[in-house]
């Protein structure tokens, strides 16, 4: 009975395994085979079928010519980067004053990062198009990084775990030197954080790499289309061609895929560094 049992509980773990692989691996599936098809193969196949030539690469050539990857890809990295290096500077500036410091309104400061966190974002949109349109920053590419580099709930308990693990005998013996509390902001606290700093740029740049709603609604105009933006350009109001559009998103998947596939470890050690034990 027991051997019975123990063969069905089998059976059925199994099973979910499977059923959860194919979820998995069946978008990935399509959009590969589908980016090698022709306009004529992917209208007149299965969209599940494998395509007559896996060397077909004109999907891959318009998608670059007419739709401005490349330029998609130029915009992004500038994002990104100077959205990286603000939400750095204020993530370990906001953790440190937290993690470091007693005073009146840190209750009230860190419960303000925790209620903003449960506001539903579509609640404040209307706001938020206003205030960016009344500093001139609609079409530019200053929107979507301001809207990035808001130090968030994640970020800072992320910093705040490895500050607590940091000795505060190296901030006394600091002081004792005749360091100012920027000379032990910048010489010991902000060194020491390169851990959960590699952590955070791995998450926050798959996460920006991968937005699509505030590049398409702060940035509409075509010169300032990103990764994820380009992807509309094949798409009419009653017909996208598809082919294109899974050549563009196999192009755009690759990056993150190579980045997350060598630094996957960085990112556990990361997230679980400085949790309960």
């Amino acid at each position: 009975m027991h051997s019975s049992k123990f063969r069905i509980q089998d059976l059925i773990k199994y099973l979910t395994l499977l059923i959860g692989v194919f979820v998995v691996l069946f978008p990935p599936y399509v959009v590969i085979i589908n980016a090698f098809k022709s306009r004529d193969e992917f209208n007149s196949s299965s969209s599940m079928s494998l395509p007559h030539n896996f060397l077909n690469f004109e999907n891959f050539k318009v998608v670059f010519e007419r739709g401005g990857l490349l330029s998609g890809f130029g915009n992004i990295l500038i994002i990104i980067v100077v959205s990286l290096a603000l939400n750095i500077l204020f993530g370990t500036m906001v953790a440190y004053v937290l993690g470091r410091f007693d005073f009146k309104l840190k209750p009230i400061v860190f419960g303000a990062y925790l209620v903003a966190t449960i506001i539903p974002s579509i609640t404040t949109q209307v706001a938020t198009f206003g205030i960016i349109k009344s500093l001139g920053l609609y079409n530019t590419m200053g929107a979507p990084i301001v809207l990035y580099i808001g130090a968030d709930v994640i970020q800072i308990i992320l910093y705040l775990q490895f500050i607590r693990n940091i000795p505060y005998d190296l901030d006394e013996n600091a002081m004792v030197e005749g360091a100012s509390l920027f000379k032990i902001y910048r010489s010991i606290i902000f060194p020491l954080l390169t851990p959960a700093t590699a952590t955070l740029i791995i998450l926050k740049t798959i996460s920006i790499y991968n937005d699509m709603y505030i590049p398409y609604l702060y940035m509409p105009k075509q010169s300032l289309g990103v990764v994820t933006t380009v992807l509309m350009r094949f798409q009419g109001v009653n017909t996208a061609d598809w082919n294109l559009i899974c050549a563009a998103i196999l192009v755009i998947l690759l990056p993150t895929v190579i980045l997350y596939f060598f630094l996957q470890r960085y990112i556990f050690e990361g997230v679980t560094s400085g949790a309960v034990k």
